[in-house]
């Protein structure tokens, strides 16, 4: 048991709150400690999650749940698609695959706090293929990190989104990153910095499937796997695609999973587009000790609108006007027939 610094009371109540619910019912939790002007709500918030959460039996989630993620996913990939076209450039493509992954993890598995996003026992996040931060941005601004409306700057000058993750001017990014296999590197230094502090936060990253031909990539695989760092999450978002072609045509990768197993890493293979996998593959994850996990993730580059799915073109190409009204039309259309609205 976590020890939580507040009296039995108090926790047994929270507790009761949750456990009266058919899931985990967050806001619950939170709106009870505002009541009784708990001095450290916060904290205490979190820890009594993580505790319910590895404590309570797992019966999955239930399918109005999976909806409301897909939902929040299918709005990441439109705050995708309207940053790209207010750019006029980037990377819509490999933005759309990793959209459902990085949805669950801010919505679902990681301990943070929009309003306080430099707190010091929160769950750490690096995106290494830094390129694909659209949707995440849209993610960031869904969470309540900043305004939806500042996607429409993106990589203007002066704006608070840039091309690349940027840790000093964006709200919510934890590791600056672009220069691909860089990400991973400063995510093993992170989950090596918990260790050596004794705190209990985990650390998750995403890669792309070109980004493994690098070879800094299996540097810090060797120096992960060396420091037994089993608070470490990595995805491979596993499209097919990068912007010379296919994968497998410009370097391939496979056995991918029997590479990772060789370098120590304890690894799953899931379809990076459904959320019971993933959420499958993390709890999976959290009981893996002594050694870091690898989540191979199959997805579709371009995923949600049609004429980007499996498309190398949209690796880096921004949608005209045109094809920007299209795209959100077709993901507007998915959200209406989410929420039975069709």
């Amino acid at each position: 048991m976590l020890k939580i610094q507040t009296n039995n009371l108090q926790f047994q109540s929270v507790v009761k709150i949750i456990k009266a619910s058919s899931d985990i019912n967050e806001n619950a939790v939170y709106f009870h400690f505002r009541k009784i002007n708990y001095c450290n709500y916060v904290t205490m918030y979190m820890k009594l999650i993580t505790y319910i959460k590895v404590n309570q039996e797992d019966n999955g989630m239930d399918s109005s749940e999976i909806k409301q993620l897909q939902i929040l996913a299918t709005k990441a990939r439109m705050g995708a698609i309207l940053g790209t076209f207010c750019a006029k450039s980037g990377h819509p493509g490999g933005s759309l695959s990793a959209a459902d992954i990085f949805t669950y993890l801010y919505f679902k598995e990681m301990n943070v706090d929009p309003k306080n996003p430099k707190w010091e026992d929160r769950d750490r996040f690096v995106l290494s293929k830094g390129h694909c931060c659209p949707s995440l941005y849209a993610v960031l601004a869904l969470k309540g990190y900043f305004e939806w409306d500042e996607l429409s700057k993106l990589r203007h000058v002066g704006a608070m989104l840039q091309g690349h993750p940027d840790m000093k001017g964006t709200p919510g990014i934890d590791m600056s990153t672009g220069s691909l296999g860089q990400g991973i590197s400063a995510a093993c230094g992170m989950a090596l910095s918990a260790k050596i502090s004794n705190k209990s936060y985990r650390v998750y990253s995403v890669l792309g499937d070109g980004e493994v031909e690098e070879g800094q990539v299996w540097e810090a695989a060797m120096f992960a796997a060396h420091n037994k760092l089993d608070n470490l999450v990595i995805f491979v978002d596993q499209n097919g695609l990068q912007i010379d072609g296919t994968v497998d045509e410009v370097a391939g990768i496979e056995p991918l999973d029997k590479k990772f197993e060789s370098f120590g890493f304890e690894v799953f293979k899931i379809d990076g587009h459904d959320f019971n996998q993933i959420e499958d593959a993390l709890n999976k994850a959290r009981e893996v000790k002594g050694k870091p996990v690898a989540i191979l993730a199959k997805t579709v580059k371009g995923k949600g609108v049609s004429f980007m799915e499996n498309q190398v073109g949209w690796h880096g190409t921004a949608p005209n006007k045109e094809q920007y009204e299209q795209a959100t039309a077709e993901l507007q259309a998915e959200i209406d027939r989410l929420e039975g609205n069709c």
